[in-house]
């Protein structure tokens, strides 16, 4: 009985996707679920170094971690077992949370490289599934898939009539991709359809069950997040920059992605929805006056 075979074998069938590099971070080994996660196949993948493999994980800062603080490259060095939350780009483009287990492979009491065992991280969608397959278009922007105009704006009111009655707060951010017509223009409409769907399919599997988030206009995301305090708003506001940055497309022959501008705020006694929303529109608009790429918080904003 071969037992390598036998633990290949065990490998290839395991639900998470697991990869093995060497020292010099070359990936050697690829199996089945890894391919089914992320949409690369093993003789895309194997034989590359991370860096060259284009799943290009980033945290949730954004931060790109083949070029600083990959944990496959720090266990290499010092042996120690990780496990972090990463996002990975998706063979399609979108980005993809999962959760890592990175640990050492020994030979003679020597590492000769690492395995990282993955698995998809995605929450779950806010909607129901019932709602969702009978009001399907009705509550969906079909090119998106995400909740359109009048999905957010309904919830929004109900947003609104919480924190009135109850004063549970929320943060509200607006996100406008910046220079979306000479994207098109350059690329064609069928590109820009593309990009939209692609950053449809990253934030719809990175929103909590507590938020919504969805397209309220042409190049225009909405995102609706319920907090505890004021200061965590800004994660969420720069959440939704990040998964619009990260999403690639290809087009004319190369890769494509373009940056987002995004105003956010929260609620004040005194609003109605028009004018919170007219507010975080305003911010957007700052940010774009300001040079683009970032998100403008309401200075009114309590800490």
């Amino acid at each position: 009985m071969n037992t390598q075979k036998i633990y290949e074998s065990i490998i290839d069938n395991m639900a998470s996707g697991a990869y093995f590099v060497d020292q010099e971070r070359r990936i050697l080994f690829w199996n089945r679920a890894a391919e089914e996660i992320t949409g690369y196949r093993y003789d895309e993948i194997v034989g590359k170094s991370c860096p060259e493999s284009m799943l290009n994980h980033v945290d949730e800062k954004g931060t790109p971690l083949c070029q600083e603080g990959c944990p496959l490259f720090a266990t290499n060095i010092d042996g120690k077992q990780r496990q972090e939350r990463v996002f990975l780009r998706h063979k399609k483009g979108y980005r993809l949370p999962v959760r890592i287990n990175v640990f050492p492979i020994y030979e003679e009491k020597e590492i000769v490289g690492s395995v990282e065992l993955f698995m998809n991280d995605s929450p779950a969608n806010y909607e129901d599934e019932l709602l969702d397959s009978i009001a399907g278009g009705a509550l969906h922007d079909p090119l998106s898939g995400l909740p359109n105009h009048n999905y957010l704006e309904s919830f929004l009111g109900y947003k609104m009539s919480e924190f009135r009655h109850f004063g549970r707060m929320f943060a509200l951010a607006i996100a406008d991709i910046d220079d979306f017509e000479q994207f098109r223009r350059d690329y064609g409409k069928a590109a820009g359809d593309e990009l939209l769907k692609n950053i449809g399919t990253s934030i719809r599997k990175n929103m909590r069950r507590a938020d919504l988030v969805g397209r309220w206009e042409e190049r225009q995301f909405v995102g609706i997040y319920t907090i505890d305090k004021t200061y965590d708003a800004p994660i969420f506001a720069e959440r939704i920059r990040q998964a619009i940055v990260s999403t690639e497309i290809e087009a004319k022959g190369t890769r494509h992605k373009v940056t987002a501008s995004v105003g956010l705020t929260v609620p004040k006694p005194s609003d109605s929805v028009p004018s919170l929303i007219r507010r975080a529109v305003k911010l957007m608009e700052d940010s774009k006056a300001a040079g683009k790429d970032r998100v403008t918080v309401d200075p009114r904003m309590p800490g």
